[in-house]
């Protein structure tokens, strides 16, 4: 194998490993709290997402404008990865509450998972105008400019506008260490000839 290929394999599994890590941590803002009207908050002992999702949906067929069910049904399937039903949950809570950046975020990350880019760049760009602070939109915005547009400039922007935000924490150490697999993958076109195409 050519070194430029191992590299490249190299960073691949770099980005994907941190990337699922951080996808999880840094959507701390997804919330794990009960909704009301019976879903059990799991307190330490295993989550059963089917019996919370079976409460929300109850829940939101009596009560189509109760936003934090529709949040914790979003959630759930999310965390069950079931895309398509996220994003519509998450689509509900965000006709009650359309300027939510933490459920544009999550519905972003979902329309990334059914590969409807456009749409989750779109919604992590619009929870940055809302939130310039909003980290988890940050860090979705260089993974998407990264991974799926392989576009490394671009994510290395959205990238240091995060550490910028966040220079300390345990997130942004792994921060640097994708923005520095980037800046290897920007570099190797140069030597090599285009590797990415749109």
């Amino acid at each position: 194998m050519k070194k430029e290929t191992i590299l490249a394999v190299a960073v691949a599994l770099v980005v994907g490993l941190l990337g699922g890590y951080l996808v999880f941590s840094i959507s701390g803002g997804k919330s794990a709290a009960p909704v009301g009207g019976g879903i059990p908050a799991g307190g330490g002992s295993p989550v059963d997402y089917q019996q919370r999702i079976v409460e929300a949906e109850k829940i939101v067929a009596r009560d189509p404008k109760n936003l934090q069910a529709w949040i914790q049904l979003g959630n759930d399937y999310f965390d069950t990865e079931q895309a398509e039903k996220s994003i519509n949950a998450y689509g509900k809570a965000l006709e009650l509450d359309p300027n939510n950046a933490n459920v544009l975020t999550d519905q972003g990350i979902m329309l990334k998972k059914v590969k409807q880019i456009d749409k989750a760049i779109a919604n992590f760009e619009k929870a940055q105008s809302l939130d310039p602070k909003h980290l988890q939109s940050l860090y979705n915005l260089g993974v998407v400019y990264m991974d799926d547009l392989k576009q490394p400039d671009k994510a290395i922007k959205y990238w240091s506008r995060y550490l910028e935000l966040d220079p300390t924490s345990p997130n942004a150490q792994q921060i640097r260490a994708l923005i520095e697999s980037a800046k290897g993958l920007q570099q190797l076109p140069a030597q090599q000839g285009p590797i990415f195409k749109k």
